[in-house]
C-alpha cells in the first residue's frame, strides 16, 4: 500500500477509536511535559512548546488513524486533561486549545480515507485547525469583548510554531507510512 492509496481503509471498531483517543489525550498531556521540563531547565519557559507543538502531533495522529470521532474527542479533552493536570495550557488559552485541537482532529479524521498523500492531510488538518482558532479568537474578543486575548496572537502563535507546524510534515506522514507499511505484512 502506497503512502497515497487510503481510500479502501477497512471499518474501525469503537474499542480502537476509544483507545486511539485515549492514547492520544495521554500523548497531548505527557509529550508537552517534556518539552515544559525542558523550558524549564534552560530557562526558556513555554518557548518550546509554542516553538515544537507537541500537543497537536497525537491529536492528528488519532485523527488520521482512527478516525473523525476519536480525534474530534481526543483534541477537546487533551488540552482539558493536561490544563487540569499542570496547568498549561492557561485558563486563558484553554478554550482556543481545545477548539484548536478538536478542529485538527475532526478535520485529519474526516480525511483519513480521503485520496491524498498524508502530507496534504497534514496540511489541510493544520489550516483548518488554525482557521477555526482564528475565528474562535476574533469572535470571543469582538462579539464577547474578550479583552484578555490579544488578536495579534492569531499570527504570533504562527511565526513562534513554524518549526513544529514543518516538522509535522516530515514526522506525521513518516509515522503513517511506518503504521501502513507494518499493517500491510
Amino acid at each position: 500500500m502506497s503512502a497515497e492509496k487510503t481510500i479502501d481503509k477497512p471499518r474501525l471498531s469503537i474499542k480502537f477509536q476509544t483507545l486511539a483517543a485515549i492514547t492520544a489525550i495521554v500523548g497531548a498531556v505527557a509529550v508537552p511535559q517534556i518539552f515544559h521540563v525542558m523550558g524549564a531547565v534552560s530557562g526558556l519557559g513555554t518557548k518550546l512548546g509554542e516553538t515544537f507543538l507537541p500537543m497537536h502531533l497525537p491529536i492528528i495522529l488519532a485523527g488520521l488513524l482512527a478516525g473523525p470521532w476519536a480525534g474530534a474527542a481526543a483534541g477537546l479533552l487533551g488540552p482539558l486533561a493536561s490544563s487540569l493536570l499542570s496547568g498549561m495550557p492557561g485558563a486563558i488559552m484553554l478554550p482556543f486549545m481545545m477548539i484548536e485541537l478538536c478542529a485538527y482532529g475532526l478535520i485529519s479524521g474526516l480525511l483519513r480515507t480521503a485520496k491524498l498523500p498524508a502530507i496534504g492531510k497534514v496540511l489541510i488538518a493544520q489550516t483548518g485547525g488554525r482557521a477555526v482558532r482564528a475565528a474562535a479568537i476574533l469572535f470571543s474578543v469582538s462579539v464577547l469583548g474578550n479583552t484578555a486575548v490579544n488578536p495579534a496572537i492569531i499570527l504570533t502563535s504562527i511565526s513562534a510554531g513554524i518549526f513544529g507546524i514543518v516538522l509535522q510534515w516530515a514526522l506525521i506522514p513518516l509515522i503513517i507510512f511506518r503504521i501502513e507499511k507494518s499493517d500491510n505484512k
